[in-house]
This record gives structure tokens, C-alpha cells and sequence, in this order.
């Protein structure tokens, strides 16, 4: 299996303003020259964490996903990130995820932030995603699906292997709870003996909540590979090998004793 490059940006998000933040982040997408396979933007990266679809949620073929697919299709890899999206009369915290062929898969944040209304104005998603890039299978969730290990507990079954190789969190997590950000990331890793990237925001958005950014990538055993800092701008780029990855889950196979279970929709 070939190695993955990968890249997060760390950023601060104009408040509910989407031409400004598209603009921004073409911008600084402009000064990645070095070819990976994966870009990973922040959560709801065309607005900041709103509350507000009503005003700001698009059509998957409005302006917003038409950036993901034009910028995909020119940095010639795979692009994502979340925004509001609305269908059928419906909003979303949709996590799309853009192909350089013009393609779009999408996965619907399935837990809802109840603290900030969230709940209230959108729709959760039920449906995992486990999608697939250079042979890697790779499981995309959203902030506050964080918070819930059985969503993304990994599986291993004779003749398949793992369910999912790397896991990914788009967000707007609060400094406040900085702590609990850093310690869940690497919990998941270690539980599910995958790779992980979270991508976090910086600044200060409309609310007056502050992010501390802190995005990182995290190897099976929980140690942290790379990570931005707090407070700073940041495209970090890192290689994960698979063989490293297959070595360990070899030397340590813990999935022939993993609990078997179904989550309700």
C-alpha cells in the first residue's frame, strides 16, 4: 500500500462571511506547492461554526462545493471540509469531499452540538462513510462526533481485514476544552489502531468563542507525528506510511478481540 501525504490547514475563519473565507483559503492554498493527496480544511470552513442556515446554507450545487471541486481539480488531490448545506427542505453540517475528477461524496454530522442549538436547526446524519483513497480506507467525522467512541469504533473481520485505516475530524473546537480535544484524538487512535488528523480553526468567531487551532496527526500508538500549536496559521504537511501502520497491527492485533455490536439509526 503506498504511503499518504496529507495536509491540514490551520486557519482563522471570517465570521459568517463565505466570499471572504473562499478567497482566503484559495489564497493560501496558492502557496502549497509540494503534491499531496489529501487537503483537510476546517469545519464549516466557509462561515465559522453558525448556527444560522437559514441564511447561510447552500445548495450542493452552489458556490461553496463548486470551490472544492475547482480547487481539487487543481491541486490535482482529494479536498474536504464541512459546511451548511440544504436539501429537501433540510439543513446539514456536511462534511464534503471533492475528487480532482469533479466528484463529490458527502458525510452528514450525525451528533449535533445541543449547547449551541445545533440540534435544533439541523438535521443529523445516520450513515458512516468509510472512504477510499490510494487503497487507504478513511472514516471522516465532524467536531463533536469527537465525543462518541462507539461512532467510530473500528471493526476486523476475517478476509477483510479493518474496516478503516485513518480517521479524520474536521472542527471548531473551543480553547476552553483544548484538554479534552488533544486526550480524545489520541484515544481514538489508540482504540481503533489507525492514524489520525484533526484539523481545528484559530481566532475568535462572531460569538465571542476563541479557538486555539492545536490540529495534529497522531500515529496508532497515540503519539502525536505533527502538530500546528495553538494560535498559529499553519499548512502542515506530513507522509503517514501504511507500512508502518501493518507492522504494528501485526505485532499487536487487538481486532480479533474487539467487542461485535449494531448502533440504531
Amino acid at each position: 500500500m503506498p504511503d499518504l501525504t496529507i495536509s491540514l490547514i490551520q486557519t482563522d475563519l471570517l465570521w459568517e462571511d463565505p466570499e471572504r473565507n473562499l478567497d482566503h483559503l484559495s489564497s493560501v492554498m496558492d502557496q502549497m506547492d509540494t503534491p499531496v493527496d489529501l487537503i483537510i480544511l476546517p469545519e464549516m470552513f466557509n462561515t465559522g461554526f453558525s448556527i444560522h442556515p437559514e441564511r447561510f446554507a447552500e445548495k450542493m450545487d452552489g458556490r461553496t462545493v463548486a470551490f472544492l471541486r475547482s480547487q481539487a481539480k487543481k491541486k490535482n488531490c482529494i479536498l474536504c471540509g464541512s459546511l451548511m448545506v440544504e436539501e429537501n427542505g433540510k439543513f446539514y453540517n456536511r462534511l464534503c469531499w471533492a475528487t480532482p475528477d469533479g466528484s463529490v461524496i458527502h458525510y452528514d454530522k450525525r451528533h449535533l452540538f445541543r449547547l449551541s442549538d445545533e440540534s435544533k436547526v439541523f438535521t443529523a446524519g445516520n450513515t458512516k462513510k468509510v472512504l477510499m483513497l490510494k487503497g487507504w480506507k478513511i472514516l471522516p467525522l465532524i467536531c463533536y462526533d469527537l465525543r462518541f467512541p462507539v461512532w467510530s469504533k473500528n471493526t476486523w473481520s476475517s478476509g477483510k481485514g479493518y474496516d478503516y485505516d485513518l480517521l479524520l475530524y474536521v472542527a471548531n473546537w473551543p480553547e476552553s476544552r483544548s484538554h479534552v480535544w488533544k486526550t480524545l484524538l489520541m484515544a481514538r487512535a489508540i482504540e481503533n489502531q489507525i492514524y489520525v488528523a484533526g484539523v481545528n480553526r484559530i481566532g475568535t468567531d462572531g460569538e465571542g468563542t476563541t479557538y486555539s487551532g492545536e490540529s495534529m496527526f497522531i500515529d496508532p500508538k497515540g503519539r502525536i507525528l505533527k502538530e500546528a500549536g495553538k494560535h498559529k496559521t499553519a499548512i502542515m504537511t506530513t507522509v503517514l506510511p501504511f507500512g508502518e501502520l501493518q507492522k504494528f497491527r501485526d505485532s499487536f492485533q487487538i481486532g480479533l478481540d474487539w467487542d461485535q455490536f449494531t448502533i440504531e439509526s
